[in-house]
């Protein structure tokens, strides 16, 4: 559930004007969708941010909690027992999983049950790592292995992971590059054709009647059937939105593995392609 905060109403309200003074003075001039544009995403705008900081969080609870698991580790190998040991471990700075280890400390101090306290400590982190790692060490906790050598296995596991997912995204960094590339030249492509080409077909003289019917059609929409016209910028800009779309997902897929981060490429895309090309035509 989103928690709406007064920033977010500031970007909604400075859209809002933004796109009624858009309305007001700039309905006839080329930049009245791109404005429109520019205005629905200053209003989502602090969504973004906070969704970007909270991935930033993840992550850095995913590096912290591989410290704390090793302290943890570390503790109970000297001959402590697990409970004892999350409260010694706890004392270390753990930055954004500070926080959470305490509570953590602070449960096992009061009498919680180890396994109740580390299954409230993953669901209030809302980390994907932690709540894998919890749910291995409570299963082999009931099933009476050693907690110390489960952790040990759960730290090398996560590491081991963490590295393959850092090895694939800079290995695809450059075809991530070359994607929005060429994207781009995608773009300039068809705004060549629209802008340019299909003009110089609409000015062509003495190519009698079937080049004259060629040319209309290529200037103002193409033929199809018996004298259905269907408008080739309309055909071009929905081509441009799909490739859009499934450039971002294939990008996501094979930078990150995740079709949801593949979206907000095809996101990105498709809004960096919707502002040029109204901007370039005066409209769609």
């Amino acid at each position: 559930m989103i928690n709406f905060k007064k920033e977010y109403f500031v970007g909604i309200s400075l859209a809002l004007v933004l796109l009624v003074l858009d309305v007001l003075f700039l309905r006839s001039t080329r930049w009245f969708i791109a404005i429109i544009i520019v205005s629905i995403n200053i209003g989502w705008l602090q969504f973004w941010i906070d969704f970007f900081r909270e991935q930033n969080r993840q992550k850095e609870i995913d590096t912290k909690f591989l410290e704390f698991v090793r302290n943890l580790v570390s503790t109970a190998k000297s001959g402590l027992s697990i409970p004892r040991a999350i409260i010694q471990a706890s004392g270390e700075d753990y930055g954004a999983l500070t926080p959470y280890v305490r509570k953590l400390s602070h449960q096992v101090e009061w009498g919680v049950p180890v396994e109740k306290a580390l299954l409230t400590f993953a669901k209030d982190t809302r980390n994907a790592v932690i709540s894998r790692s919890v749910s291995i060490v409570i299963e082999a906790s009931k099933a009476g292995g050693d907690i110390e050598n489960v952790l040990d296995s759960v730290t090398d596991s996560v590491m081991y992971v963490k590295k393959i997912k850092q090895e694939r995204k800079s290995g695809t960094y450059s075809q991530i590059v070359q994607g929005y590339i060429v994207f781009f030249i995608f773009i300039a492509i068809m705004l060549v054709l629209q802008l340019w080409l299909f003009p110089q077909f609409s000015n062509l003289k003495g190519l009698g009647q079937g080049g004259s019917e060629l040319a209309g059609s290529l200037g103002t929409g193409a033929i199809f059937g018996e004298g259905k016209r269907a408008d080739i910028d309309s055909i071009f800009f929905s081509l441009i939105l799909v490739q859009g779309f499934f450039s971002g997902v294939m990008i996501g897929a094979f930078s990150e593995g995740s079709v949801k981060r593949g979206l907000l490429h095809s996101l990105v895309l498709m809004t960096l392609a919707t502002l040029i090309i109204t901007t370039a035509k005066g409209g769609i």
